[in-house]
């Protein structure tokens, strides 16, 4: 059920009988020799996918978010945190007044963290609504499911090359990058960042088969789903 394919009567009709919706939140940022919009194309699809399987209006996703560490690559877009904070409760008040009160966000951008610091506020601001934020690609059933293909991996590595997010007629490198040092990385500007890490790829291989990331990707659905399904109050 996506919302850029309803129209307004037919959202008040849904909030008839429910008043959940989903709210994917992503980035535009480099991704090695994948899309830019990486994290867009993920929680976009995955919201879709949930939302059509438990009968749910899912909202666009947010195409930009925190992503300063990027900004050496050409092609990333990043707000300053109070503007994404402001963004992100301008769209909550939006939505609630609708009528939604149970909003779940799916965030596929690690960097957009300080969002979830500001929903207990707003939830205190708004007692009858409940907001739960979800970073699909580290939930715990997911999260196993990645370690138990492959415990090497990180940032526009294997772990977000999905069939949706590689580019067409674009060859990868073959084997795999070594870590990097995450805590040097994070006391680096955007320029040393990219001096350190060359193409982007924060360590791991470039790929893995499709049967191995369709094999996570189910898992992701299904921890997905039972979110919306259970332990709103």
């Amino acid at each position: 059920m996506l919302i850029s394919e309803m129209n307004w009567m037919q959202v008040e009709d849904y909030l008839r009988r429910d008043d959940r919706c989903i709210l994917p939140t992503g980035s535009t940022e480099q991704h090695a020799y994948l899309s830019l919009s990486v994290d867009s194309i993920l929680a976009s699809r995955l919201a879709a996918e949930v939302g059509e399987r438990v009968n749910v209006p899912v909202y666009p996703a947010l195409p930009y978010g925190l992503a300063t560490q990027w900004t050496a690559f050409p092609g990333t877009v990043t707000l300053r945190i109070d503007t994404y904070l402001a963004l992100i409760r301008d769209v909550l008040d939006s939505v609630k007044r609708a009528g939604f009160r149970r909003i779940l966000l799916i965030n596929g951008h690690v960097g957009n963290a300080p969002a979830q610091d500001m929903l207990r506020e707003w939830m205190m601001d708004n007692p009858d609504a409940c907001v739960k934020w979800h970073n699909w690609y580290n939930a715990p059933q997911t999260w196993a499911k990645v370690l138990e293909t492959d415990p090497i991996g990180s940032h526009a590595s294997w772990m977000e090359n999905y069939p949706w997010t590689r580019l067409a007629g674009l060859a990868l490198p073959e084997g795999a990058k070594a870590a990097i040092d995450l805590h040097r990385l994070a006391q680096l500007n955007p320029q040393q960042t990219r001096e350190l890490l060359g193409d982007g790829n924060m360590g791991g291989m470039y790929q893995r088969s499709d049967e191995e990331m369709l094999a996570i990707w189910q898992v992701a659905v299904a921890e997905t789903c039972a979110l919306l399904e259970k332990d709103w109050d």
